[in-house]
């Protein structure tokens, strides 16, 4: 196994597979692992390259495989995907992947630490309690209406719930006051977990510099500032602020034909949760703000020719640029009237 140069690694819950070359680009050793055999293997081999697609677990694989002496490349899987060959088997998967790590323009996943991946893992449960407890307004909504009962829109009709209950409970058959208790009891205990997260989040973002200095850029706030210092280890990774709201899906999808390029909508490939952190933090920028800032006068103009959401997405745009340029240079933001959303 001392002529092993790349191995591509499919990673699994349990059944591994992996394929290695040589120098020249020959297959050596096709072969599966089960979990407790893959750093036992690893182990014995000299330092090599190893490609893994960046999927569940793969950040982890890679800091071991790195302690291990190994280099290690992650890669986005639908860029993978053009090197699979006919029919799609682990060991094809694997094959795959160990010729697309090898290929000079391929773009790869930076390694996140253990500690960005816990602070973005409490971005990803509290998203996940956001949604529910959405999902539980909207199903106390509706039932309440079936009743006749109609709470007004909003946070502020969310919040009227629990009084619109105890305010006509006594006049309800047992059953709908059981529906209903149980349905605010749960979003009472949701939004009590939501707060614990949000408070171990600001605690973090207090404690980063680069959390810290996202957060002097009007419309960024601790939440998107910690997820946007978390997602991204090295700002350098992208060769220019467009880059990396591209990786956003920020940026015009271009499609040209015949010498002649046309921009449509936004791409919305690459973070999608970045992406919509930012545009819900300009668009309650462009609606509070009155002391007029840079951006939001750059945004009032715009949306005397644009539709409003059209300029939330061009001004997120605009603001993931100077996030980028903030990183990358180790600067707070010199604008007028910095003042962070608090709602974002």
């Amino acid at each position: 196994m001392t002529d092993i140069a790349v191995i591509g690694l499919d990673l699994a819950k349990s059944v591994f597979q992996i394929h290695a070359v040589n120098q020249q680009g020959l297959p050596v050793l096709k072969r599966q692992l089960r979990r407790a055999e893959l750093l036992k293997f690893f182990q014995k081999l000299p330092p090599c390259l190893i490609g893994m697609e960046a999927c569940g677990s793969a950040h982890y694989w890679a800091r071991e495989f790195k302690a291990l002496g190994h280099t290690v490349r992650l890669m986005p899987p639908n860029y993978v995907k053009p090197y699979l060959k006919r029919g799609k088997t682990d060991a094809r998967d694997a094959e795959a992947i160990c010729e697309a790590v090898t290929r000079p323009t391929m773009q790869f996943v930076p390694v996140k630490s253990v500690e960005q991946q816990s602070v973005l893992m409490l971005h990803s449960s509290r998203d996940l309690l956001v949604k529910q407890k959405t999902m539980l307004i909207n199903a106390l909504r509706g039932h309440l209406s079936e009743i006749g009962l109609i709470a007004p829109k909003g946070v502020v009709g969310a919040k009227s719930l629990g009084g619109l209950v105890h305010e006509n409970q006594d006049s309800w058959p047992n059953e709908i006051r059981t529906v209903a208790h149980a349905f605010l009891d749960q979003l009472r205990m949701i939004q009590t977990q939501i707060e614990k997260l949000d408070d171990r989040i600001l605690q973090w973002h207090r404690n980063n510099e680069n959390s810290m200095r996202l957060a002097t850029v009007p419309g960024i706030g601790p939440i998107v500032a910690s997820a946007i210092a978390a997602s991204v280890p090295d700002p350098k990774l992208f060769r220019s602020g467009r880059h990396f709201s591209a990786w956003l899906g920020l940026t015009p999808r271009v499609h040209g034909s015949g010498g002649k390029d046309t921009l449509g909508r936004i791409t919305k490939a690459g973070n999608g949760y970045i992406r919509r952190l930012l545009v819900v933090g300009v668009t309650a920028l462009l609606r509070i703000d009155r002391k007029k800032t840079p951006s939001h006068l750059w945004g009032q103009m715009l949306r005397e020719k644009k539709p409003g959401r059209v300029v939330s997405v061009a001004l997120a745009n605009k603001t993931a640029r100077i996030a980028w340029a903030l990183m990358s240079r180790a600067e707070t933001y010199r604008g007028t009237s910095a003042v962070p959303c608090a709602v974002c």
